[in-house]
């Protein structure tokens, strides 16, 4: 799989991060801890980690294969409002995201996540693209039925959110699949 560097949406322009990104993502989102709430990682306590985490995830993720991390910002101005990321395994794909709170309610995490499914379910060897949403993240879970995801069942103690504890919690699980891909 060779996901593009950009993608391009109606309000939106993501991109692969660069280093330099580091403190804008650190500002917008990245040490907010109610962005940080439904997610696998902690509120970053400084421009640092974030920078840490721009190199050793983000730009590291794309060398490898890995996961393939876009930076989602706004197409008029370039305000950096969250990121996206992509994980792929053999015919399968897990999609992630994080949107800085001044851009919640405005459809805009719906807007990015579309745009990397409808690529990524596109691709020949894709049969599935997935994501999981915490119970209480009802939110979350509108965003992926949005993007023509269905509701599967729930994962229980599956993911571990650090502002939430040390037990893990329980998730809906949601996926679209190709062979009974419907346009939305």
């Amino acid at each position: 799989m060779k996901p593009p560097a950009a993608l391009d949406t109606p309000r939106l322009h993501l991109r692969r991060p660069v280093v330099d990104d580091a403190r804008a993502i650190y500002e917008s989102y990245a040490r907010d801890p109610e962005v940080t709430r439904f997610v696998s990682w902690s509120a970053h306590p400084s421009v640092a980690v974030t920078g840490k985490f721009v190199e050793e995830y983000c730009l590291a993720g794309w060398k490898t294969g890995e996961v393939y991390s876009w930076l989602i910002t706004l197409a008029a101005g370039g305000d950096v409002a969250g990121m996206i990321d992509l994980r792929p395994v053999a015919t399968r794909a897990e999609v992630g995201y994080v949107l800085a709170r001044r851009y919640w309610g405005r459809g805009l995490a719906t807007e990015a996540a579309r745009a990397v499914v409808e690529w990524t379910i596109a691709q020949p060897d894709v049969h599935r693209v997935w994501a999981v949403a915490d119970l209480e993240n009802v939110a979350s879970q509108r965003v992926l039925e949005k993007v023509g995801m269905a509701r599967e069942g729930v994962l229980r103690r599956w993911l571990s959110a650090p502002s939430q504890g040390k037990v893990p919690r329980d998730v809906w699980c949601f996926a679209r699949l190709k062979d009974t891909d419907v346009p939305r």
